[in-house]
């Protein structure tokens, strides 16, 4: 339920400059005690807001946060009905089965500012630290066969990569099959998790867990991914944080459009997917995705995405596979 710490704040941020008390009690329908209460909590959370006479509130700075408040400048208040904001949670894909298993609406969004235990594709962990990056998953329940929702997850890769684009200005390409990268770091990751009911054989919720690294300082992540992940700050040199509200409000924007979209603009998506995808015309190696650890690797040379988002492989012997996300994890050589 959003409050009225909520409310003001979103206005503030929205109305980029002075609005009076007057407007806000009565945009609002609360007193102007109640704003007065709301501007001083505000403040002890770090939110710099001058007052002055005649004049009103105004937001000077405020502290890189995702809250409530921060999420419903650019979201509307209808569509924060379906958005859970947590401080900590140990993984938002698992808080979120939970509640779809209990009837959760197509669109629902958890995020959190850190997780405990973020989980990516193969049993990998996410490193999920507080204060720098977005941690969301979303619900959706498509009425398709569950063959179709490996596409769903190159899906989401298009939404993270235009979200990223809008926001930062700098386009990602994607690995395949779900990894956004800049300058060939990756910065976010995409877990597709499929639930069916058992006695029907259909789908019941898909998660679309995304993690995205927006402000870390590379050198703070595990030592086993600091050769091969960073930040969107630090790959586009920004001197400020990049504001993770705004951004993580695109990202569900881009979401919400592709949940309405899915399956129907297959071929947009797809053309959209083929021009990111960066692992097309690379040499790679192959191993099968529940034993990459050990196998001894296949080499071949990326040169199509199909038409069902598999990734065709001419492989060093001159015959050409046609390799699915949840069969096989490729690495560039």
């Amino acid at each position: 339920m959003l409050s009225t710490k909520d409310f003001v704040l979103s206005r503030l941020i929205s109305c980029n400059g002075y609005i009076s008390g007057q407007s806000l009690s009565e945009d609002l329908g609360i007193s102007r005690a109640a704003i007065n209460a709301a501007v001083k909590t505000l403040r002890s959370e770090g939110y710099d807001i001058s007052s002055t006479t005649n004049l009103g509130y105004k937001l000077n700075n405020h502290p890189d946060q995702i809250s409530r408040g921060e999420l419903l400048a650019y979201l509307p208040d209808d569509r924060m009905n379906d958005v859970i904001v947590l401080t900590e949670v140990d993984s938002t894909n698992k808080y979120l089965k939970g509640i779809a298993y209990d009837g959760a609406p197509t669109g629902t969004v958890v995020i959190a500012d850190h997780q405990t235990a973020g989980r990516g594709r193969l049993g990998r962990s996410f490193h999920s630290p507080s204060g720098c990056g977005i941690y969301l998953s979303y619900l959706m329940r498509p009425s398709i066969s569950p063959e179709l929702v490996s596409r769903i997850t190159c899906w989401a890769a298009v939404a993270v990569a235009n979200a990223i684009s809008s926001v930062c200005g700098v386009t990602p390409s994607i690995k395949w099959v779900n990894d956004p990268q800049i300058n060939g770091k990756k910065i976010s990751g995409i877990l597709t998790e499929m639930s069916i009911e058992s006695e029907t054989g259909s789908i019941s919720s898909v998660v679309i867990g995304i993690g995205i690294n927006v402000n870390e300082d590379p050198s703070e992540f595990p030592e086993d991914i600091r050769d091969t992940a960073s930040s969107i700050r630090h790959e586009t040199g920004k001197n400020e944080p990049i504001l993770r509200s705004l951004l993580a409000s695109k990202l569900i924007e881009e979401l919400d459009t592709m949940c309405s979209r899915f399956p129907a603009a297959h071929d947009e998506y797809l053309a959209s997917y083929r021009k990111l995808c960066s692992t097309v015309g690379l040499e790679v190696s192959v191993v099968s995705a529940h034993n990459h650890e050990s196998e001894i690797p296949r080499l071949g040379k990326a040169i199509a995405v199909n038409d069902d988002f598999s990734l065709k492989v001419r492989m060093s012997d001159g015959h050409e596979e046609d390799l699915r996300s949840g069969e096989v994890s490729v690495r560039r050589i």
